[in-house]
């Protein structure tokens, strides 16, 4: 497709988990492209939706008022007819039967993978990173993770007081599974003592235990562990440590809560910024790219080459986070 006088309807979905700020990609990718004078239709349901023709038509005021909403208004849901050839050629037919000539997608690293998938049956994509966790290879961020973390943050200063005031350790489970992204970052903001994350194991006698007591010895009341939900099981942790030195241990799992809120002014901005960059992408023609945030700026590479692109959690950042916990 070259320079888009072809294009005439755009789609947009958000799929996966949800993340604050996807509403702000939504009502920036129908603004912009109604502004350029393309019809944008909204898919509910992220992909299972387009599968079954969830599609309707979105206008300026269809997307008022949600750029300080939380979640995401064309809902989202994980899709395993999609991830099957089949499903993928159902997905790309009912882009046909809509009209819509080309599809931006929203979400994190399953999201991706669904993103290509779609580009090689002939859609062509823009793929937009949106997840608490951060863990999308080829962007430095992803929309939601600022806001989660700021939650998460929030919930545990809450938690050291009441730690405080009983002389316990409290032992607060953040989302993240397979990374550690917003542990880390939310165990160096709260001063944590301990952080456990997937790509770091740590030896519980002496890496919590030990630090725990020194902690104490040093005339320390309270204790903070974060816990990403991948790295251990957050319960089963707090009776460990109660049990083998005695101090008093609760288990606090955000979950959800994470998820949920008012976004912040950082993931408004990025949300509004990536939106726009699709429309400009898809008028010039440009498509099957992911939309990246790189060295502060949003900008976009290869969608076939980004979703091969693999991030590592930068290890000096545990050793520093070690240093600040004394």
């Amino acid at each position: 497709m070259t320079k888009n006088d072809e294009v005439k309807t755009i789609g947009v979905l958000t799929s996966g988990g949800d993340a604050p700020g996807m509403n702000g990609v939504i009502r920036s990718v129908t603004r912009s492209g109604i502004n350029s004078g393309l019809k944008v239709m909204g898919i509910r349901r992220g992909f299972q939706g387009l599968i079954s023709g969830e599609v309707e038509e979105l206008n300026a005021r269809s997307v008022s008022e949600k750029l300080q909403q939380g979640g995401t208004f064309l809902n989202t849901a994980r899709s395993e007819t999609f991830t099957t050839e089949e499903g993928q050629k159902q997905a790309a037919k009912m882009t046909k039967i809509f009209g819509i000539d080309a599809l931006v997608v929203c979400g994190g690293d399953g999201t991706l993978r669904g993103a290509t998938d779609l580009a090689k049956t002939g859609v062509p994509t823009i793929y937009i990173p949106a997840t608490i966790d951060n863990d999308v290879g080829c962007t430095d961020y992803t929309i939601g993770f600022d806001t989660a973390l700021n939650t998460a943050i929030v919930a545990v200063d809450k938690l050291r007081d009441t730690a405080s005031s009983h002389e316990r350790c409290s032992v607060i489970e953040v989302m993240g599974r397979r990374s550690g992204y917003l542990a880390l970052h939310v165990g160096v903001a709260t001063g944590a003592e301990i952080i456990l994350i997937p790509e770091h194991p740590l030896d519980l006698e002496k890496d919590v235990l030990g630090k725990i007591l020194s902690a104490r010895n040093r005339g320390k009341y309270h204790y903070i562990v974060i816990v990403a939900e991948g790295a251990t099981d957050s319960i089963e942790l707090a009776k460990y440590i109660e049990s083998e030195i005695g101090i008093e241990a609760r288990t606090t799992i955000l979950g959800y809560l994470q998820r949920g809120g008012t976004p912040n002014y950082f993931d408004r901005y990025i949300s509004s910024m990536m939106g726009i960059k699709a429309v400009e992408s898809i008028i010039a023609g440009e498509i099957n790219r992911s939309l990246i945030v790189q060295n502060g700026k949003v900008d976009d590479i290869d969608l076939f080459e980004s979703v091969n692109i693999t991030k590592k959690l930068d290890e000096t950042n545990m050793t520093k986070a070690k240093i600040l916990s004394i």
